[in-house]
Formats: C-alpha cells, structure tokens, sequence
C-alpha cells in the first residue's frame, strides 16, 4: 500500500508555472502523478484529462489547474514591462512583490514601489491599479525585447513551507491542493482493491478566466455525475465567519443552486458516518467555481462541490491545512466506492 506525502505534493504541484491559457508547465506535473492511476493527455485547451474505466456510471473529478498571474502588454522606452492582469489578481498586493517572467528564459523581476517619502498623499493609501504597475527586470529595452515578448506570462514568487499545526504555505495553491485531493482520492482508490465505476479525472485550463477547460472537458468527458474541487474563504482577521470555513475544519461540501441537493446531503452523511471532518459552505447564487458550469454541460451533469478553506486567497502566500486537504480526499473516495457498490 502507498500513501504520498500530501505536503510533498502539494508543494511539487504549486512548483509549476500555469497562468491562464499557459498551463503546460503544471500539467506535465500532473501528468507525472495521474499517470500511476490511468492514461491521461492534455486535451486542445491544455486541460490534462485521463480515464479509467469500470462498471456503472462515469463520475468525473474536476480540480482546476491554472494560477492567477499577469501578462506583459509592453516594454517601455526604460525597459520596464507593463502589463495587465490574467485571472483575478489582487491589486492591493502588488506593491514591491517579486514575480518571475516566463519569456524566451525565466527572468525574475520586482514590482516597482514609490517610496512613501515620494508618493502623493492622496495616492498613498490606495492600492495601485494594474495600468500603473511598472516591473523592474534591471535591462534595457533593447536586452528585454530580445527575451520577453507581449503576451508572456508572469507568476508571483513566494516561499514554500511548513506551518505550525498541519497548516502550509505556498503561491497557488489555488487549485492545486483541488489536484493533490484528487490525487490523494486516486490512491485511497486504489488501495482499497475495490471494483469500481468509470472515474473521469479533469485538470482543467482556464479557470481563473472564465472556465474554458471545466466547459470543454465536461462535455467531451461523457459523466453521468461531477464533482469539482476548489478551494474556498477560510476564517481570518476582516472575513466574516458566515462568509469562511475554518481552516483545520475538514471538507467543505457546497450546496447552491447549481449544485446536485442529493448528492451534497449524501456526502454530509458519508462524512459523519466515516467520521471525516466536514463542514457547510451554503451559496444562494452561483458557486464562482467550475461547478457553475460542469453543471449545465453536455444536456446536465449531476454536480457536486467540495471545497479546501485557504486564507490569502489569490496572494503569492495561500495558506491551506493539509488534513482538509485528506479530508476532501477521503470524502470523495467515499462517495465513488459506495455509488460503485449500487451500480454493481
């Protein structure tokens, strides 16, 4: 029997560079990992998407794969890049950060930053908007056109470690602790030596910009039910708690009107009945995840959502709990081995 080390993963997932719409780098990760289960590939829009099949209906995995970032719009006169946002970056944090640039090699680069000696007072403290953002790769513009092109994308640097309490930190971990509980579920799975249902696993491109991966996957994927794995509010300073989760709290299972009602409240029972720790994450509109959209795919897929709480959504600093991480996997093993055993 094997068992990854989850934060291993995690951390190797987070390693690689998958901005919107240039996901290569993190899907031959993936690929690397999904292959021990089942033959998978990378399909026209870049999601990487495997099979295995069994007996009875065909559940699909979904986890998106993609990162916040930027994309470079133009080098300026002084050799400094501009650009614009590609997915949903935080302005407020952008002030001074280090981010690398994906041109013809990687270059790292830093976000310029007005001394507070210099800035405006009436500017001071407002967060900078994107056609503001200078960053500085310390080359001319002759030496910068030669490596970077517009279009090339930018990730934001940020450090990898162990927190106290289970808790870890990394830059996007938004979604790839979503891959990693997939992963995770792959190999409970397949430890358990059970004969299973058809699993569809979906890595999907393009979340962050609207989806594009999760639409064209679910619908060539032939699922008879979904469920996407994402990551959602944790508690923390300025959130409000009906809003979060808590993180250390366990999977969060998701009901909204786009999501499957059976299938959430019998994932509520699965967690009690295995003792896995879980917790509500109610939305009255739409879930602002692949979900939304698996859901109306392909004539309708019965949808479900689970949810990891991160705090710092959307930072260069996410900080998740690797026992929701198991938990979120443990659920959905659940889940796919007592649907096999109804179908069998």
């Amino acid at each position: 029997m094997k068992n990854y080390d989850l934060t291993q993963l995690l951390f190797d997932l987070c390693s690689g560079a998958g901005v919107s719409g240039v996901e290569s780098d993190a899907a031959k990760t993936a690929i690397k990992y999904l292959s021990e289960y089942m033959p998978c590939e990378t399909d026209a829009l870049g999601s990487v998407i495997g099979k295995k099949e069994g007996s009875g209906i065909n559940i699909l995995l979904d986890a998106h794969i993609d990162q916040i970032g930027l994309v470079v719009t133009a080098i300026d006169d002084k050799g400094f890049l501009r650009v614009a946002k590609c997915g949903g970056a935080d302005a407020r944090v952008l002030s001074s950060s280090e981010v690398t640039v994906w041109g013809k090699e990687k270059i790292y680069g830093v976000i310029s930053s007005i001394p507070p000696h210099l800035s405006d007072k009436k500017e001071e403290n407002k967060a900078a908007d994107f056609d503001s953002v200078y960053i500085d790769i310390g080359m001319s513009k002759a030496k910068a056109e030669k490596l970077i092109s517009p279009g090339d994308r930018i990730t934001f640097n940020g450090t990898q470690a162990k927190l106290l309490n289970g808790n870890v930190v990394s830059p996007c971990i938004d979604d790839r602790a979503g891959v990693a509980a997939i992963l995770r579920c792959l190999q409970i799975l397949e430890n358990s030596g059970r004969q299973l249902c058809s699993i569809t696993v979906l890595f999907s491109s393009q979340e962050e910009t609207g989806s594009s991966g999760a639409i064209a996957g679910s619908f060539n994927s032939g699922a008879d039910e979904a469920i996407a794995v994402d990551v959602g509010f944790a508690r923390a300073p300025g959130v409000k708690d009906e809003k979060a989760g808590i993180i250390g709290g366990g999977a969060m299972i998701g009901f909204a009107p786009s999501l499957d009602c059976d299938i959430s409240n019998r994932l509520v029972t699965l967690a009690e009945n295995n003792s896995i720790k879980w917790q509500y994450d109610v939305m009255g509109g739409s879930t602002g995840t692949n979900g939304d959209e698996i859901s109306t795919s392909a004539g309708g897929i019965r949808t479900a959502l689970i949810s990891i709480p991160i705090k710092n959504m959307h930072t260069a600093v996410e900080i998740a709990n690797i026992d929701d991480i198991e938990a979120v996997a443990q659920l959905m093993a659940a889940y796919i081995i007592e649907r096999s055993a109804k179908d069998a």
